[in-house]
């Protein structure tokens, strides 16, 4: 049997640097943002939060050169602009 951990990693919207890979109608659906790659692993959980709203809730799906990319394409409110 095999037993798969993961984490959620939790994020302020304020402060929270992210690069938007993809977005629609300018809300970030891919985004990607360092990470340190010790620390995290494809399928943990990411969430953005700003107060109480969850702007954004993803899965890494990957991490390249400790980036990691995660995809939220139905229920982003992060805003696609360079942050």
């Amino acid at each position: 049997m095999e037993v798969a951990f993961c984490q959620t990693l939790s994020f302020n919207a304020d402060t929270f640097e992210y690069e938007s890979v993809a977005q629609d109608n300018g809300n970030a659906t891919i985004i990607k943002f360092p990470v340190d790659e010790k620390k995290v692993s494809p399928g943990d959980v990411v969430v953005v939060v700003s107060g109480e709203n969850i702007n954004f809730h993803g899965i890494i799906g990957k991490i390249e050169d400790g980036f990691a990319f995660a995809s939220d394409p139905k229920g982003s409110l992060l805003s696609a602009g360079v942050q």
